[in-house]
């Protein structure tokens, strides 16, 4: 019997699907946590994030994946430290307060992108990361080519626009324009280690470039600059991950192990290109094994202005409204933790689940 109520929907590909409904649900059998691009859209999982870190984490025998791209890589950039969820409130109490001039540049953006990630770290925080007796850091970032390689906008924005052209007749034609950086973790290499279909760049993560890979993997390209020549990195210009990689939509899970992905909604769109694709699906191999949590349709429309923060809510919004209605999503969004708290201590996880198409 399947129960579907609730603010939360529990959808899980078809090897997670048959496996949890046949053995039920345990968390030691998590390999990897997936974190998505968004930008502000992380706010409605704050709640969820809690729950992860306080009730998930210490359960998962270890090592545990946590593959972010983008503010994903942020998020888990606070579950990876010694103390995760001081980590996470810094953070968040940081994100919702930040301002900006009338007129912000890309320089006063990544600026205060970089305050806000020495906020998150605060000064151990990346030797605690890459230390970490369980958790295994991988962030996603792309490294640009050619025209998506300058910082002068007229060239940025030509590339760009020949990138979103070529992307709508083929995914792979974006290899011409980025290749995916990948900054790993390397005492175990994670499922994703070998991921096809873009060049792809291996990269170690350490405590000398962690603070890098993560700027860089939510450096949106026009909005913050990105950054150059990481240490350990090939040269040239790494930018957000999910120009390549919004949604993950590649391998995750590993046999017999289980990937969670906490998502903003029901909907995964491949990358940053085909937002307005709608024919741009993930395909099966990122799915098999991955079962998605996010927020009900009906419960996001009950949001402040029936939806989840965004980027583009800088330009909606005076400062002071904007700051309000994500606090005010915040604090509404405690019913997802709560959800997700009730699912898992009263093992209902498997009577939730529905398949992820």
């Amino acid at each position: 019997m399947t129960d579907r109520g609730g603010a939360l929907l529990f959808m899980a590909g078809p090897g997670a699907y048959a496996d949890i409904r046949r053995r039920g649900f345990a968390a030691e059998r998590i390999g990897t946590i997936a974190g998505a691009s968004g930008g502000a859209k992380w706010l409605v999982l704050s709640h969820i994030d809690r729950v992860l870190i306080e009730r998930l984490l210490p359960a998962i025998a270890g090592p545990v994946h946590l593959l972010g791209s983008s503010i994903g890589a942020w998020r888990f950039a606070c579950y990876a430290q010694d103390a995760p969820l001081a980590a996470l409130e810094r953070f968040e109490e940081a994100y919702l307060a930040q301002t900006y001039s009338a007129r912000p540049d890309g320089a006063e953006i990544t600026q205060k992108s970089r305050d806000i990630l020495d906020v998150l770290l605060g000064t151990d925080g990346a030797r605690q990361i890459v230390s970490h007796p369980s958790c295994r850091l991988h962030v996603m970032t792309v490294r640009s080519r050619f025209l998506t390689g300058s910082e002068r906008r007229l060239l940025l924005g030509a590339g760009l626009a020949a990138a979103a052209f070529a992307n709508v007749f083929s995914r792979r034609a974006l290899s011409a324009f980025f290749a995916r950086g990948l900054f790993y973790d390397p005492r175990d290499l994670p499922p994703f280690y070998n991921a096809s279909g873009f060049p792809l760049h291996r990269i170690e993560l350490n405590e000398r470039n962690l603070r890098d890979a993560v700027l860089a993997s939510g450096a949106i390209p026009m909005v913050l600059h990105g950054v150059r020549d990481i240490a350990g990195a090939p040269p040239g210009i790494y930018r957000d991950g999910g120009v390549i990689d919004y949604h993950l939509d590649l391998p995750l899970g590993e046999p017999d192990r289980i990937t969670l992905f906490p998502h903003f909604f029901a909907q995964r769109t491949p990358g940053w290109f085909d937002k307005r694709l709608p024919y741009r699906r993930h395909g099966r191999h990122s799915s098999e094994r991955t079962v998605l949590v996010c927020p009900s349709a009906e419960f996001i429309a009950g949001l402040p202005h029936g939806k989840i923060p965004d980027r583009h809510d800088f330009y909606r919004f005076p400062a002071a409204e904007r700051q309000a209605n994500w606090r005010r999503v915040v604090s509404e969004c405690r019913r997802l933790g709560d959800e997700l708290l009730d699912v898992l201590e009263n093992d209902r996880l498997a009577a939730r689940l529905q398949p992820l198409c």
